[in-house]
């Protein structure tokens, strides 16, 4: 059985793609420092767990070593611990900072660095490539106010997929996913209140807020077979939102209005025709 080791797997995104890929046959090692999440996650999915600070290059290196000794051949890496806040620029603490960059960027490398060489070892024995999917998100392609520092963080994270991409190939394909607003337990408070959501669904072209099982699927995907010639990609996953800047210019907004499709006619409605 194929290995895949998920980091931040205890919630969120990291939660739902953990279920997904053990749907799809996986084993799944579910790591994070939330040990009662990580059981729950690792009991509900029949994989295993294991309690982790993944900006502890030890703990990363231990983790990874005790997965591989669960699992056989660990054949994927998928890395969705993260961490942000929102707030100005330059009301940002030095320990915020730190701690954003530890936990998005280092957290990354230490589980790069930890996993390559099982991953090689797997691909050899089973004579394709192994893949990593790390998380990133729009706000390293597209920062938005508040988010310095995770933005920057964010960045890093593509960047240093990229980086891994070109070193390792062909032996281990290196991909990223960035999601836009996904609806999360910890975007509840704003997807939950129906003009933010309305909001928020207008700026999207596919009208409608991301669902984890949106970043899931397309992390299976990245992982599998079917993805042989996919790596050093970042594939933005938002319905579309990035496009939209101009539509948002309050000059050019109602112009493009003449763009958008008419609403679909209510049930039992005249036909115009």
């Amino acid at each position: 059985m194929s290995g895949v080791l998920v980091t931040g797997g205890a919630s969120g995104i990291g939660a739902t793609t953990c279920a997904h890929l053990a749907r799809s046959g996986y084993h799944v090692v579910v790591v994070d420092r939330n040990a009662d999440g990580a059981g729950a996650v690792a009991d509900a999915v029949g994989g295993t767990a294991f309690v982790a600070d993944v900006s502890d290059p030890a703990q990363a290196e231990s983790s990874v070593a005790a997965a591989v000794a669960a699992v056989g051949d660990l054949t994927g890496l998928v890395t969705c611990a993260g961490i942000g806040n929102l707030k100005p620029l330059e009301d940002y603490t030095d320990s915020e900072v730190d701690l954003i960059w530890r936990v998005n960027v280092t957290g990354t490398f230490n589980y790069l660095r930890s996993a390559v060489g099982h991953l090689r070892a797997a691909q050899g024995r089973l004579g394709r490539p192994t893949a990593v999917v790390t998380v990133a998100s729009v706000s390293g392609v597209r920062p938005t106010l508040g988010e310095g520092p995770y933005a920057a963080a964010k960045a890093a994270v593509i960047a240093l997929t990229q980086s891994a991409a070109l070193e390792w190939a062909p032996a281990v394909r290196v991909n990223c996913v960035s999601p836009g607003f996904v609806r999360t337990p910890l975007n509840e408070v704003l997807a939950s209140d129906p003009g933010t959501r309305e909001s928020l669904e207008g700026r999207t072209p596919m009208q409608r807020l991301g669902t984890p099982e949106d970043v899931a699927a397309v992390v299976e995907f990245m992982l599998s077979p079917d993805a042989g010639y996919l790596t050093g990609q970042n594939i933005v996953l938002d319905g579309g939102s990035t496009l939209l800047s101009a539509q948002m210019d309050p000059v050019l907004g109602p112009l493009l209005e003449m763009f958008r499709p008419p609403p679909p006619a209510p049930p039992g409605s005249p036909d115009p025709g």
